[in-house]
């Protein structure tokens, strides 16, 4: 298993309805792909910024070409991020699950 790890930032005045883009329309986007496994949507508040950080969970890199298409390194964007976003960092982060617990419900 693959996880896919993407992080941006926002005003925080804007935080609550980026927080309902992603639920709305990103979180279907990926489940919609063959392959992914979970979504999960983390959110920290950091005064005026508020940070996302979205992990998914994918069977394997190719699911996640499915998704990101062939360079899985670059970040994938949506029209919507630029009424939100501070920066468009350029890249994601994959990290190789090798351990897990084997209680509640993450994959």
């Amino acid at each position: 298993m693959i996880v896919r790890m993407w992080h941006g930032r926002v005003p925080t005045s804007k935080a609550e309805a980026y927080r309902r883009f992603l639920n709305e329309r990103a979180i279907p986007d990926y489940q919609s792909v063959e392959g992914n496994l979970a979504v999960y949507i983390l959110e920290r508040r950091e005064g005026d910024v508020t940070h996302f950080i979205t992990l998914t969970f994918w069977k394997d890199l190719e699911s996640i070409r499915g998704f990101a298409g062939d360079d899985i390194e670059v970040a994938k964007y949506y029209e919507e991020d630029k009424d939100f976003l501070l920066e468009f960092e350029p890249n994601v982060v994959h990290y190789e699950v090798v351990g897990r617990s084997s209680g509640g419900d993450v994959p």
